[in-house]
């Protein structure tokens, strides 16, 4: 087997400026990060999405930091290669940059990330100089901010408008001065995330934000299928696991129903 090299910040800067695509998805527990890792991905993100899709909620707000770094600690467990980048809750550093400083550094101390995600534009550039500062890489997240969905009034595309385009395309270049590594680009016009990509020396990762990014990132719920309620237009589905594992869920039940599971094959 070949052995990867481990995927740092200053290697995901090069990727950008070689023109290498960066890849990322999220994970929540040890056996997924196995196979992530295994599938050869760049980064894996433990996101504060694990409050829709692991916590059954319908916002992100809910999430607590204790659950964050829990959820970190175990998937650190699984990483080797990989980037391991972890979200910053809501309310864990909106407060305070001293907030921000010090929860950053229990998900790196306590969950074991290697890099941190907040949301917001300029308003956030003091946090973000303040954890870099602390020696904590950082990462930007700009357009459709979830921890922002009652004040955005629902899951919308952000930046239509030329007034909040260029606000978005300011709020980059003032992040990258800071000292973000990167920025997370969510649900915003096409033309918008490359025009900021290209403005931009640090790399760029999109989600419904077309494919002018240095790199994309998926929920890996909504990349193989787990929610057949679920299909928004920025997700490709790469495959229908909730009719498999639904059938064979099912083909159990009646196996066991009918007195087929365990035959003498599984029995000691």
């Amino acid at each position: 087997m070949m052995i990867r090299k481990k995927v740092t910040v200053p290697e995901l800067q090069r990727m950008k400026h070689e023109g290498r695509r960066i890849t990322m998805l999220t994970a929540y527990d040890a056996t997924f990060t196995r196979i992530l890792e295994e599938a050869g991905v760049d980064m894996i993100l433990v996101g504060d999405s694990l409050g829709m899709v692991i916590q059954g909620g319908t916002t992100t707000t809910a999430v607590t930091m204790d659950e964050m770094i829990y959820h970190a600690r175990i998937v650190s467990r699984g990483v080797r290669a990989a980037h391991l980048i972890v979200d910053l809750p809501f309310m864990s550093y909106q407060a305070s940059v001293e907030d921000a400083v010090r929860n950053a550094g229990r998900l790196v101390k306590e969950g074991g990330a290697e890099s941190v995600k907040l949301e917001g534009g300029r308003e956030r550039a003091d946090a973000v100089r303040a954890i870099d500062q602390a020696g904590i890489p950082v990462m930007a997240h700009i357009g459709l901010t979830p921890q922002s969905i009652h004040k955005l009034g629902g899951f919308r595309v952000q930046g239509r408008a030329e007034e909040q385009a260029m606000r978005l395309v300011e709020d980059a270049k003032i992040l990258e001065e800071a000292g973000a590594y990167a920025l997370l680009l969510e649900g915003m016009p096409a033309a918008l995330a490359a025009r900021i990509t290209q403005g931009v020396s640090i790399p760029t990762i999109g989600i419904g934000a077309g494919p002018g990014c240095d790199g994309q990132v998926l929920v890996i719920y909504d990349l193989l299928g787990m929610d057949n309620t679920f299909n928004p237009k920025f997700a490709k589905r790469y495959a229908r696991l909730h009719e498999i594992i639904s059938g064979a869920v099912q083909t159990y039940i009646d196996e066991v129903r009918r007195g087929a599971f365990p035959g003498e094959e599984h029995s000691y």
